[in-house]
């Protein structure tokens, strides 16, 4: 009963802070975050935890599948370029930098651990990322590409990231053991999507109900993530796919009161998703300090920190120049 309580605190907790956030222009997420990490500071706090598979299918799943339907495949086509160089080539110099900050500071950790590590802070966070970009008003071409790159960064990264974890485990590094499965799994991901689709819409036309009709759409988004992680698809690439296309398609057979309370519904349930979601990340910060001594605290957040800056600035460094770039190219 303490942990419903708890839960009903931070849900409140998290209004004041989105009205905040408004109040000052700021994105919210940022808010949400903090809180979360001075509640594990105080005393009576519960310690909450989540099994890794279950998180992911609970925030990210819904969280893609309402940005996958707001997204245009004009648009992500139409911008191709700029996309790709951040979901992958910007992953992989991120990648790389974390990996050579990582071993340098601490020289006993494996190459293939300082790879790991960086594969999994390279792509921005797609929760935050488009939670940000929905609370900000930005020119349509940058959010479509910050928007297509929060959907489709996790394949990169997670080549890069099964590469580190084969090194570790078996002792050497091959791309060319990973790379055909993986490959195998985007395209599966990148077909599956759209056929799921087609099934879904011949269901959602005989859904009139609008209760039924919204949890028909949450089922999918749990389900399909699910279906894709248990058959070893890409749960991220078969869910943005699936929305993207029942988006072409689903408002022009959805009655509109269907689609009024379905929006209402969604926004309301991604709020409460990232309020939960964010918290719970910054509330993990008690439970890691437990487990370090006051030496090691020090030790540890100079290499976090010197983690989050190098991430910051290779991301800096990378759009930098193409901006300069493609702004020159207009210019001349």
């Amino acid at each position: 009963m303490f942990v419903f309580h708890w839960i009903v605190g931070v849900l409140i907790g998290a209004v004041l802070l989105a009205a905040l956030a408004r109040r000052l222009g700021a994105p919210y997420p940022a808010f949400l975050a903090l809180g979360g990490v001075g509640l594990a500071f105080l005393p009576g706090v519960p310690n909450l935890s989540l099994d890794p598979e279950l998180a992911l299918a609970l925030f990210l799943a819904p969280v893609l599948m309402d940005a996958g339907y707001d997204t245009s495949l004009r648009d992500l086509v139409r911008n191709w370029r700029p996309i790709a160089g951040l979901a992958v080539g910007a992953v992989a110099a991120t990648t790389a930098a974390v990996a050579a900050v990582a071993t340098w500071l601490v020289p006993d950790m494996p190459l293939s651990a300082a790879i790991v590590l960086g594969a999994v802070v390279a792509p921005p966070d797609a929760v935050a990322a488009l939670s940000v970009l929905s609370h900000v008003s930005l020119p349509h071409r940058l959010a479509t590409i910050l928007r297509g790159e929060s959907l489709l960064n996790d394949a990169g990264s997670l080549l890069i990231y099964r590469l580190g974890v084969a090194a570790a485990v078996t002792g050497h590094f091959s791309v060319g053991e990973v790379a055909p499965a993986f490959l195998i799994g985007v395209v599966g991901s990148l077909v599956a999507g759209p056929l799921a689709a087609f099934v879904y819409l011949r269901i959602l036309r005989r859904v009139e109900d609008a209760a039924s009709a919204i949890v028909l759409q949450f089922s999918a988004a749990f389900g399909l993530w699910m279906t894709a992680e248990a058959v070893e698809l890409s749960g991220v690439l078969t869910v943005v796919s699936f929305a993207i296309a029942v988006a072409r398609r689903a408002p022009g057979q959805t009655p509109p009161r269907v689609r009024v309370i379905s929006n209402a519904v969604w926004e309301t349930a991604i709020f409460v998703l990232n309020v939960l979601a964010f918290v719970l990340i910054g509330n993990q910060i008690g439970p890691i300090l437990e487990r370090l001594s006051p030496e090691q605290e020090l030790s540890y957040a100079l290499v976090a920190g010197a983690v989050v800056a190098t991430v910051v600035l290779v991301r800096i460094a990378w759009v930098l120049p193409a901006s300069l770039i493609r702004h020159l190219g207009v210019s001349g």
